[in-house]
């Protein structure tokens, strides 16, 4: 980099390896971000990374680990600011969720949900947030954005989904809170409460729901693209996707 020539925008991105997160974290190779990426696996992050490098994306970290772990999280957000200094853009993308009804859902799986869905968003946001006014002060026509992947079910009741919809809908809650607390200098935050998108995460439900009925993955990547490009005078705090094939208020 030149002397005086401005750093690339940056972002980080949770779950990047497949599905939504890696549909983002391609789009903004293209857009010559900087990027963090994490998921569990550090051969599938390796082989994100070569192709994000071959997208136009000027530097990849990648850093595997799980978000269930406590340590992660600001282990992740600490090399991050080693690399990068600021930050333009974190997308709160990972997520866990397992179907079983109020009556006999087992604590374990609770205990995960919560920690993947909720915790670890939350620590990553406490974490962030010095990068992220370093990054709307860096950037003020579009300031720092915060994206979070919530469920239509945390908008809405779906029967044996109750615990992916109760973490989803605390995501949307907190969301809601960091615009109340961070928007007016410049750190603005999204929720995205899709419908069944078209992943591997949504595979179990193929019996009664097609790929060819839910949401595509690159609709997903395009509300993100155009969230990061929106000036921070423009607060769009939640967004509900629903399918065309389906009922508003179902998954």
């Amino acid at each position: 980099m030149s002397p005086g020539s401005a750093a690339p925008r940056s972002a980080l991105i949770t779950g990047a390896s497949r599905g939504i997160g890696l549909g983002i974290a391609r789009r903004l190779a293209e857009r010559g971000y900087g990027l963090t990426i994490t998921a569990r696996s550090e051969d599938a992050l390796a082989e994100v990374a070569q192709t994000l490098r071959a997208d136009g994306a000027p530097e990849v970290l990648t850093v595997a680990g799980d978000l269930s772990d406590p340590g992660h999280p600001p282990a992740l957000v600490a090399a991050h600011r080693d690399r990068f200094s600021v930050l333009h853009g974190l997308v709160l993308n990972a997520g866990v969720g397992t179907a079983g009804r109020i009556e006999d859902y087992p604590d374990r799986r609770f205990t995960r949900s919560v920690e993947v869905n909720l915790r670890a968003p939350m620590t990553l946001i406490q974490q962030s947030l010095p990068l992220l006014r370093a990054g709307a002060a860096a950037a003020p026509a579009t300031g720092a954005k915060v994206i979070a992947l919530s469920s239509i079910t945390g908008v809405y009741p779906e029967a044996g989904l109750a615990v992916y919809g109760a973490t989803k809908a605390a995501l949307l809650s907190l969301i809601d809170t960091l615009n109340a607390e961070e928007a007016a200098g410049g750190v603005v935050a999204t929720s995205l409460a899709p419908a069944y998108v078209d992943t591997d995460m949504s595979a179990w439900v193929h019996d009664r729901i097609g790929p060819e009925e839910m949401i595509p993955v690159g609709d997903i990547v395009e509300l993100v693209d155009t969230l990061l490009r929106l000036s921070p005078r423009s607060v769009v705090g939640r967004m509900v996707v629903t399918r065309a094939a389906g009922s508003a208020f179902q998954a």
